[in-house]
């Protein structure tokens, strides 16, 4: 029988428990309100869709494009860190487009990380942030982070330094996401200052993955780690276009700060691809330039699908912390459910409420006692969601 070297290290895929179930339950005929999986369902804007299509029909843009992103991508995603951070990004050196920010993450660990390395990484954990060290053959050491906590920042970083003191070998890498997918957490910029120094003190490079750049509520804005006075010598952070521009399927993702890093992964991606469709990146690059208006737009719909899910939960008598950030929702099981652990639980929801969520333990052992729920559906069918799961709890 043939070993499949790497593949052989991956976990057991926990969701796929729920998605059979939920696949059983549709082809039975039963209306599943889908909550799991994190994949936007509103529509790319009409004119970002206009411009591919202009685009596509130029024969010009058919052939290989560059393996890091056209120039005009690339300037207008240096522009898009400087209007909105004020962070000056060379977009020559600086700045490379990536197939989505997970195939980004994954060469990146190629680059960084080998057999014998290790890597820190933040548990709960978003899967790729755990898995690409593992494909790149290193070690990983999770990093609690706690949740109860009023102020996340503060006891992450004291978790850090414990982590630290007691790994061997030394991680060189940390690969971490605020705000957090998938316990909803935020940091302010004063955690990234911390950061960046414990980096800088102890030789280890950060990757910061901040797809919800533009999802927040309630007046937060979250900082970029390259705000930080130093950070590009130890840090780069991944941009994607999926949520705030509504694009998930048309794999646009940008990765800025140190340059040495970015050549790295500019010349491993070389030999691996052509780059993303001209014509995608052509649009990618009209709406960064051109429609400031679109992410605040998106971030509305998302707050208001917020409220109507956060809102209802309650009154049903399941209370949980609306976030500031983020396009999901991490709740801890109610108590009279709690011995059923997230997996079952999960699966009773699809059941009895025709509801699909994903279990909390698929992100990491601590995230046993929580589900996370995505807001991907309109507010009448979080609505129809909540009365589902309101029945449920009133059967106990």
């Amino acid at each position: 029988m043939i070993e499949l070297r790497r593949i052989d290290r991956l976990p057991p895929y926990v969701f796929q428990a729920v998605d059979t179930l939920k696949m059983e339950a549709r082809r039975a005929g039963e209306d599943i309100i889908d909550l799991g999986m994190g994949n936007p369902d509103i529509p790319t804007p009409a004119p970002i869709v206009e411009k591919l299509s202009q685009a596509a029909a130029d024969g010009r843009n058919h052939r290989y494009s560059a393996s890091k992103g056209i120039a005009g991508l690339r300037k207008a995603a240096a522009a898009w860190w400087g209007r909105r951070f004020g962070v000056e990004i060379d977009p020559e050196s600086e700045v490379i487009a990536t197939i989505g920010a997970k195939e980004g993450m994954a060469h990146l660990a190629w680059v960084l990380l080998r057999s014998g390395d290790a890597a820190f990484v933040p548990e709960p954990s978003y899967p790729i942030h755990l898995q690409c060290a593992v494909l790149a053959g290193a070690d990983i050491t999770t990093v609690p982070m706690n949740l109860d906590a009023a102020d996340i920042g503060g006891p992450f970083l004291e978790a850090l330094s414990v982590a630290w003191e007691h790994a061997w070998p030394r991680p060189r890498v940390l690969l971490c996401s605020f705000p957090h997918n998938p316990t909803t957490a935020c940091v302010d910029l004063g955690f990234f200052t911390r950061l960046v120094a414990f980096a800088r003190e102890h030789e280890m490079f950060i990757v910061h993955d901040f797809a919800y750049a533009d999802i927040a509520f309630d007046g937060y804005r979250p900082p970029s780690i390259l705000q930080v006075p130093g950070a590009k010598e130890v840090a780069v952070e991944f941009f994607s276009l999926s949520k705030s521009y509504s694009m998930a399927g048309w794999r646009v993702g940008l990765c800025a700060g140190n340059a040495e890093v970015l050549y790295g992964l500019a010349r491993l991606k070389s030999y691996l691809d052509y780059g993303i469709f001209q014509p995608v990146q052509i649009a990618a690059t009209i709406a960064l330039n051109e429609h400031d208006e679109v992410p605040p737009q998106i971030c509305d719909i998302y707050r208001r699908r917020r409220d109507v899910l956060c809102e209802g939960l309650a009154r049903a008598g399941w209370a949980v912390t609306p976030p500031k950030g983020t396009m999901f929702v991490w709740a801890r099981i109610p108590e009279q459910f709690a011995g059923l652990g997230s997996l079952e639980f999960a699966k009773l929801l699809l059941r009895e409420a025709g509801v699909a969520v994903s279990p909390g333990v698929g992100f990491g052992v601590s995230g046993a006692g929580h589900v996370r729920f995505a807001l991907v559906e309109n507010e009448e069918r979080i609505r129809q969601a909540v009365r589902g799961i309101r029945r449920l709890m009133a059967q106990g």
